[in-house]
């Protein structure tokens, strides 16, 4: 048996790279050539890029040079600036010359308002402020400007114009028709009640729930009303006959909130069994049960484009959710206390919550974080908005804000008046809603009356100027 050769580790490696180099020298020598002419243009570029803020003192110092030059009669030879990598002169640096050639670094001040062009790019020169001292020049730079915030439109102030009784328990709920002619209110006392809108007399009442009515909603397409409540029934009244044709069961606890689609004949509702569930209006099949909150689901919307359900709940999160899927397709947990109500823009591809801390705009349809909208120091229940860019708020206190939607201008706050004989502790607002024209507001109260509020015809720009201050405005992202 042979004695094997035994080497080095060291001999090993050095071979071993050895043969690796043999292998790619051939294609190290085709590599192209370095075009000089580029890289020079280059280094030209990022010299400006890099030195560009303090360039314009480099040439009145040079220009101050030939000029004693010139005035002593010492060398008529324009002064060149050097390229730092080669310390040759860069060519067409001639600062007394009007024209800059391909790869120039400066050119004189007579051209500086002219864009320097280099190949096919052209740069542009801000002019700064220089100011001359002693025989040398301070660069000033220019501070970089804040974004601008919007000034806010100028809406209206709004005003009470008339007081509708007939509860006899806190109103909890309001929904208007789409004729605009009439709406319904759901109240402590168990009774649906139907108003005129134009004269606030009382058309009709509809007994049937046993518990305090949460949430009523008017179908655009057919002649129901659907109403759901602390009884945990959810139910569809025909307005032909004024009687409950469908009733909707699955749900655990007490409905909150309810929402019709505005396409698809499907009934959202959510509450205090931390679910939001899907109804098919004709088959009162749950077509989907939407879990993932951890607490009470106060308020949940529907529109016609992704994602067309949104819920707000008291576990402080917001979720969008895949109708088609029944799944939650993303989770918003900005806010820190319970979400207890969110409007949708009627034009904007937008929506609201509200919380306890401020309000929160968002942007559809992946819930981008628009801007915070403080000012509202109480639990805030409701919120409307209509066409004009106007969002109101109403607090567990009585309190009405009302807001630029665009920038979070507060125009107008005050608090509601109370009925009289009612204690001040029964000042809380529970439901918002504006009429189909957005000129008429509808509050629901915890005095169990029904407030009408309209916009003030005789204000003006000049008699309600908009204070608006942009320096207090803090948008904190968070």
């Amino acid at each position: 048996m042979e004695d094997v050769q035994k080497h080095s580790v060291h001999t090993l490696i050095f071979r071993s790279l050895k043969r690796t180099h043999d292998l790619f020298v051939s294609n190290q020598g085709n590599l192209p050539d370095i075009d000089e002419r580029f890289e020079k243009m280059t280094r030209s570029i990022k010299a400006r890029d890099t030195y560009g803020l303090v360039i314009d003192r480099a040439i009145k110092s040079m220009d101050d040079k030939k000029l004693s030059a010139m005035q002593n009669g010492s060398s008529d030879k324009p002064l060149a600036i050097t390229d730092g990598s080669t310390g040759q002169a860069a060519a067409g640096t001639d600062l007394g010359g009007t024209g800059a050639a391909a790869g120039s670094m400066v050119r004189s001040n007579r051209d500086k308002d002219k864009p320097m062009v280099i190949g096919n790019t052209s740069l542009v020169r801000a002019s700064m402020p220089t100011s001359s001292g002693s025989g040398a020049s301070n660069v000033q730079l220019i501070p970089k400007k804040a974004p601008s915030i919007p000034k806010p439109k100028w809406h209206a102030p709004w005003k009470l114009s008339r007081v509708i009784s007939g509860h006899l328990g806190w109103v909890r709920c309001i929904a208007v028709e789409p004729g605009n002619e009439w709406f319904a209110t759901g109240a402590g006392d168990r009774v649906i009640k139907i108003w005129d809108l134009a004269s606030g007399k009382l058309k009709l009442s509809l007994t049937g729930h046993v518990s305090t009515v949460r949430g009523v909603a008017v179908s655009a397409k057919h002649p129901y009303l659907f109403s759901c409540g602390e009884d945990r029934q959810v139910k569809c009244w025909d307005l032909e006959y004024n009687k409950v044709i469908r009733h909707y069961h699955g749900h655990l606890s007490a409905v909150y909130s309810l929402a019709l689609h505005p396409t698809i004949d499907v009934l959202a509702t959510s509450g205090r069994d931390s679910t939001a569930r899907i109804w098919d209006m004709r088959t009162k099949a749950n077509v989907h049960t939407l879990t993932g909150h951890t607490n009470t689901v106060a308020s949940v919307v529907a529109q016609a484009t992704n994602p067309q359900i949104i819920t707000g709940s008291h576990d402080s999160t917001v979720r969008l959710w895949d109708l088609a899927a029944g799944k939650s397709v993303c989770t918003l947990t900005n806010h820190k206390k319970s979400v207890r109500s969110i409007v949708l823009h009627p034009s904007l591809y937008m929506f609201a919550s509200a919380s306890p801390d401020n309000i929160k705009q968002w942007r559809c349809p992946e819930g981008n974080f628009v801007q915070n909208i403080s000012g509202h120091t109480a639990i805030v229940n409701c919120m409307a908005a209509n066409s004009e860019g106007v969002l109101v708020s109403g607090g567990d206190n009585g309190t009405m804000f009302f807001w630029d939607w665009r920038t979070g201008y507060n125009f107008q706050r005050f608090q509601a008046p109370v009925q009289p004989g009612s204690m001040d502790s029964e000042a809380g607002i529970f439901a918002l809603c504006f009429d189909q024209s957005g000129t008429r507001l509808i509050t629901a109260e915890a005095d169990k009356t029904i407030k009408v509020y309209k916009q003030d015809d005789e204000a003006s720009e000049e008699t309600h100027p908009i204070n608006w201050r942009p320096e207090l405005l803090k948008r904190r992202k968070f």
